[in-house]
């Protein structure tokens, strides 16, 4: 460190910044220990000790933006990673003892990094889980991939019960806790390997009207079984052949005008039973 940087942490009072422009990483970390070391001779709670306190987070903020950067991949939960990296920075701090033998650094990152894996794993449960479930899952991941290397298929229920030393109830507990885990957008993209932009939400299938015409045609079943013949005929002429009524005429030998009549009334008919049975 510097003469300059040493003699301006050295005698620095209260309320005055530490100025660290044009610092570099070893500055900045022999600058910890002097503030670390006057840290550990004022008295917890102290104006002077919340300061030099202050100013060791402030100092080493770039190490919650290094440990970031292994979780760029979650660009738009950024700003809560630093936020929580920074609450692992803090608890850094207040822990770190100079007579650890270690680095800060060495001692923070684990800290920081450990923080905002636990921000991830208590936020990416779309159902609140109890703790022993959520660790119970990522076992059971790991069970269940050496097993599948072992076997060269799929492990049971009762193989991986085995490998954990937990009863088969425990197993599939957390397989059903497993599935609270990590609900995505349905506005996300799918990225299946056929990907073509199309939004979950895009994919989801809408009720199918025909569903009820599946009900109605299994509750008119019975109601039809019991029509007359002639009745029974002229309906499956109409609505399975497709005929026209002047076909249908023809092919009984009455007019069409009767067609008409016969089919409206079994259809008045049936649609009354169907009615009164719901």
């Amino acid at each position: 460190m510097s003469v300059q940087l040493e003699e301006q942490v050295s005698t620095t009072t209260v309320g005055t910044p530490i100025d660290t422009t044009g610092a570099s990483v070893a500055e900045v970390r022999d600058m910890s220990k002097v503030m670390f070391a006057r840290l550990g001779r004022l008295e917890e709670g102290t104006e002077e000790y919340q300061y030099v306190r202050n100013t060791l987070i402030e100092l080493n903020m770039a190490l919650v933006r290094f440990a970031a950067k292994r979780f760029g991949n979650r660009a738009d939960q950024m700003e809560d990673i630093l936020q929580v990296g920074t609450i692992g920075l803090i608890k850094a701090v207040d822990r770190f003892d100079p007579d650890y033998g270690v680095e800060f650094v060495t001692f923070a990152l684990p800290t920081i990094v450990g923080e905002i894996k636990r921000f991830f794993r208590d936020t990416s449960w779309a159902v609140r889980v109890p703790r022993r479930l959520q660790e119970l899952r990522i076992d059971l991941a790991k069970a269940t991939d050496a097993l599948s290397a072992e076997l060269d298929r799929a492990p049971t229920v009762g193989e991986l019960a085995e490998r954990l030393n937990i009863t088969e109830e425990e197993v599939l507990e957390a397989r059903i806790a497993a599935n609270a885990y990590s609900a995505g957008s349905i506005d996300a993209q799918a990225g299946d390997e056929e990907d073509d932009g199309t939004a979950w939400a895009n994919r989801i299938g809408a009720e199918d009207p025909a569903l009820e015409g599946i009900d109605n045609l299994t509750a008119l079943k019975p109601l039809i079984a019991h029509l007359p013949d002639r009745e029974r005929t002229i309906l499956s002429m109409r609505f399975g052949a497709d005929m026209t009524q002047a076909a249908i005429g023809a092919e009984l030998g009455i007019s069409q005008m009767h067609v008409s009549r016969l089919l409206s009334r079994t259809l008045n008919r049936l649609r009354t039973q169907l009615l009164t049975e719901d």
